[in-house]
């Protein structure tokens, strides 16, 4: 399973880079605002200094929501850098646009997936990752990690190629059951990767170890 890093704070790609562990990078216009990022030059500097960090896919969504504004959009973001994925919003339009990048050799990333059937359209129109919303589904009280299994599944039957990429992760733990799940990819915050290292009996036995060789 690959790992991306959730995230435009440049300092916690590096972290993740040097961790030596990081796959690609996943953002969003929330994620972007959140680091004061405004205005479509700075922003696709900053997507041009995230490709040259991390040596992966990079995720840059597109604003609009109509089929020849998202074209115009994508084609401008895939031309930033030969890493750039496009992340395009599961909505009638998306994947008309998905079948479009598709053929025009730009890879796709559809976002805000909550179900199945969406995951099969966007398999379908041939998306390069279909990302289905983890923690946002756990807090509908259904099982977002349930979700992962059953687009895996389904790909898996009918030969799809379109990597599952768990989003909205919200802690170590959906992590690792996302990897149980089948999952391609799983993105995340730093903190929900560095979460993984986390075990008490890690931390005592290291204890002990460094007092005993304090001893020799």
């Amino acid at each position: 399973m690959k790992f991306f890093l959730d995230t435009a704070n440049l300092a916690q790609i590096k972290e993740a880079n040097d961790l030596g562990i990081l796959d690609g990078i996943t953002t969003n216009p929330s994620l972007m605002a959140k680091e004061g990022i405004k205005g479509k030059e700075a922003i696709d500097n900053h997507y041009k200094t995230i490709c040259e960090i991390v040596n992966g896919d990079v995720s840059a969504e597109v604003f609009s929501t109509t089929f020849n504004e998202i074209i115009e959009e994508g084609k401008k973001l895939a031309a930033i850098h030969p890493n750039i994925v496009v992340k395009v919003p599961m909505i009638k339009d998306g994947v008309k646009a998905v079948k479009w990048f598709t053929d025009n050799g730009i890879r796709t990333n559809v976002t805000l997936v909550f179900n199945a059937g969406q995951a099969i359209l966007a398999a379908k129109a041939g998306a390069a990752y279909v990302s289905p919303f983890i923690g946002r589904i756990d807090d509908t009280c259904w099982d977002g990690v349930q979700l992962v299994a059953q687009i895996a599944n389904i790909y898996s039957i009918q030969g799809f190629k379109t990597e599952v990429l768990a989003a909205s992760i919200r802690n170590a733990n959906h992590i690792i059951q996302c990897a149980e799940a089948g999952a391609d990819v799983c993105t995340c915050p730093l903190d929900s990767i560095l979460g993984l290292l986390k075990h008490p009996l890690t931390d005592i036995g290291l204890a002990k170890f460094l007092e005993d060789a304090k001893k020799m």
